[in-house]
């Protein structure tokens, strides 16, 4: 327990020391100013090759790549996620969730670094067929978060069916290896032909993608471990989660990719403090599996009628009651406090005007999780606990319901 408790000190005092040093010195700034210039160029220079693969367009292809943008998007696997808990498959739905979690932030991330433009349009034609493609437009460019989220998940997703078979047949692992590299191929090419990314942001997602995944192969086994068996783990995590949405750059100008983070934060949170709490009951590898005489098909579907509509509620409550109570204790600590959409009566003015401490702390003020008058942004911790309450949802709440219904 000493060392673990080191570890975790360590880890937790390290990502303070990156804050301060890098608000600082200002690191992000000048991380932009090297490279932005590179890739806005080559965002120029490459718009007479979206054009040509413009020229085949086709009312098929633009359902094909809009469909296929859909499929792999942050709200596909948002649905898909809690599905793949309830069929049995813990482990691979707790691992997908914390992968596409550092994916998110990691991609985010860079975007917001390196600012770079999406591609002038016109002359580039743009196709935003959803209300998420809509929002993601609004991102910058570099990396392409489907490409890097593609290459991740689908690979892992790989990885675990040829473990959990343990089919050593070589021509179904290069048929999987072939399945994989045309939907990566597939995605690339579609944000390219929807005029959603560049030639740069594709190749800059398939490099981030393979590093990440590479990265996590070789870890998340001790990570596993550790959410399932580990010490003081929903108290690390939550410290975790807390420094990440402080350790966030400030980009050139405001995006969504923000708060996307701050979504996916709350979702690990989430994750890892309900299965800790409850992985001896509900989430050991002995659990039911969909297609099995324990969990048939109609069992499933049960659940999915119990389930979806529970978490979609949980998701409600946990927003309505972080946004009646995150202002009251704000105000009780004295802190100030700013609401960009959430509540209507904070939109463009500061709760409390005892600012001084936050205006001497300069590197305080950049932070994304404060506005430009050093004052609090609420709606990031209504978000965070909005996700944490829906994603705990998902492994606690909802299989208790299921195990009371029988399911």
């Amino acid at each position: 327990m000493e060392s673990i408790s080191l570890w975790q000190g360590l880890a937790l005092c390290g990502i303070v020391s990156w804050i301060v040093i890098s608000s600082s010195l200002d690191v992000t700034r000048k991380i932009r100013t090297l490279v932005q210039p590179w890739v806005s160029h080559h965002v120029i220079t490459g718009t007479p090759i979206i054009l040509q693969i413009q020229k085949y367009q086709h009312g098929y292809l633009d359902a094909l790549f809009s469909g296929l943008s859909c499929v792999v998007s942050v709200p596909f696997y948002t649905a898909f996620l809690p599905l793949l808990f309830w069929s049995g498959h813990g482990k691979l739905a707790r691992q997908m969730t914390l992968l596409m979690s550092l994916c998110d932030y990691s991609g985010n991330c860079i975007k917001d670094v390196v600012s770079a433009p999406r591609p002038s349009c016109p002359p580039v034609r743009r196709i935003t067929a959803t209300k998420d493609e809509q929002e993601n437009a609004l991102e910058y460019g570099l990396p392409s978060s489907h490409t890097l989220n593609t290459v991740c998940l689908s690979g892992y997703l790989l990885h675990y069916v040829l473990s959990y078979t343990q089919n050593e047949d070589g021509s179904l692992k290069f048929a999987g290896f072939a399945v994989v590299c045309l939907i990566v191929c597939l995605t690339g090419l579609g944000r390219i032909y929807l005029g959603m990314h560049s030639g740069i942001d594709i190749i800059a997602g398939l490099a981030v993608g393979f590093v990440i995944l590479s990265f996590w192969l070789s870890v998340h086994d001790y990570v596993d471990s550790f959410i399932v068996s580990g010490q003081n783990v929903t108290t690390f995590w939550a410290a975790l989660s807390l420094l990440l949405l402080f350790a966030y750059p400030t980009p050139e100008l405001p995006t969504p990719s923000f708060e996307f983070h701050t979504a996916f934060d709350g979702v690990a949170f989430g994750i890892v403090a309900g299965v800790q709490q409850t992985y001896h009951q509900f989430h050991h590898e002995s659990v039911p599996r969909i297609f099995t005489p324990q969990l048939t098909l109609s069992a499933f579907l049960g659940r999915m009628l119990v389930g979806i509509p529970t978490i979609l509620i949980v998701k409600y409550c946990s927003k309505a009651l972080a946004k009646w109570i995150l202002p009251i204790v704000s105000n009780t600590l004295g802190i100030p406090i700013k609401s960009t959409s959430y509540i209507p009566m904070l939109k463009g003015s500061v709760t409390c005007k005892k600012t001084e401490e936050l205006k001497q702390s300069g590197y305080i003020k950049k932070l994304p999780v404060f506005s430009s008058q050093g004052s609090f942004d609420v709606d990031t911790g209504i978000r965070f606990l909005q996700y944490s309450g829906l994603a705990w949802s998902v492994v606690d709440l909802v299989p208790s319901l299921f195990s009371y219904l029988r399911l």
